[in-house]
């Protein structure tokens, strides 16, 4: 987790080089100053959205609904 008004602040001082975020403060309308900045690299925010991942989450909620009403019901 990082403020994004400090990550602003340390680009633009040079205390850091530069930062690579798929989350924002303001979901789903991001700072302009964020997105737009020349040393900050943006990617959508779709980690859980591989084939992998949906198999995972479905298999957990699964699990989860089955040990809510047991297996006999």
């Amino acid at each position: 987790m990082i403020d994004e008004e400090a990550l602003l602040e340390g680009l633009e001082s040079g205390k850091i080089g530069g930062a690579a975020l798929d989350v924002f403060d303001n979901e789903p309308t991001p700072r302009e100053a964020i997105l737009q900045h020349p040393r900050i690299s943006v990617s959508p925010h779709i980690g859980g959205s591989t084939i992998e991942a949906q198999t995972n989450i479905g298999l957990e909620l699964a699990d989860k609904i089955i040990a809510f009403f047991g297996e006999d019901n």
